[in-house]
């Protein structure tokens, strides 16, 4: 469910931040305000848009450095990197979008939040295209073996496949601004860790049987995926401070709390 105040604290109803509303029969000033407005919401539609299809990006990234981790694909690994840097332009280009539109318009209140929520935003996704990246590194360096040694593939695929679900979640919470998809994010949040914490317990292990290596190999990659699920969650923090203007800080004592 969209958060109840979303109609009157967000761009898209073309409400003012002041919760004025426009008058019913304009005067040629008022129009020329209502037209700028209107565009100037436009353009804040646009950022949020130009977010969810990095989000979209970053998912792909993170689904083939897995492929590439578990199959020693080093071609699939090459596209990730090399890929990477559509991220990077990606991100540059809501950053000069964002900029542009604080020159020209001076926003102030609710419009100055989202901008600096966008400009924030577009940091976390950049940062889990760099940790796509990192996973990819990690099979590149290993081919022709496979980086993950067979008994903890199936742990580190799971950890894999819930960043994944966590990214996309992310990108329809920024398309949707719903409060409560936002929230709903802490239950991938909370399995990632019960994850990161069992890759530990493996390579602890007196069973452990693959080396120095590979135990260093498993740790980084616990935390890159550890990481990608903390950035979806951060995004997740924005949307709510976009939304209603409150900033979550997260208690690790109530798991209610994202």
């Amino acid at each position: 469910m969209v958060h109840p105040d979303f109609a009157i604290r967000t761009w898209s109803t073309r409400t003012f931040t002041d919760g004025s509303r426009i008058h019913p029969y304009p005067s040629c000033a008022t129009r020329s305000v209502v037209r700028m407005r209107a565009a100037f919401h436009d353009q804040l539609d646009g950022i949020f848009a130009d977010l969810a299809d990095i989000c979209a990006k970053v998912e792909t990234a993170v689904s083939l450095a897995t492929e590439s981790l578990l199959t020693a694909d080093v071609e699939t690994a090459e596209r990730v990197i090399s890929g990477d840097a559509e991220i990077d332009h990606a991100r540059e280009r809501v950053e000069d979008t964002a900029f542009e539109v604080m020159s020209l318009q001076a926003p102030v209140a609710g419009d100055l939040r989202v901008l600096v929520a966008a400009l924030r935003m577009a940091y976390e996704l950049e940062r889990m295209g760099d940790l796509s990246v990192h996973v990819a590194k990690i099979a590149r360096l290993r081919v022709p073996n496979i980086a993950v040694p067979e008994p903890v593939r199936p742990l580190i695929g799971r950890m894999a496949e819930v960043a994944k679900q966590m990214v996309s979640q992310a990108a329809t919470v920024i398309r949707t601004r719903d409060v409560d998809s936002a929230a709903s994010l802490v239950q991938g949040d909370d399995e990632m860790d019960a994850l990161r914490r069992d890759t530990f317990a493996e390579v602890l292990s007196k069973d452990w049987e693959h080396g120095v290596e590979a135990a260093v190999d498993i740790a980084l990659l616990g935390r890159y995926y550890e990481r990608i699920a903390d950035h979806a969650v951060t995004l997740a923090h924005r949307v709510v401070f976009v939304v209603t203007g409150e900033t979550i800080v997260k208690d690790e004592t109530d798991p209610s709390v994202i």
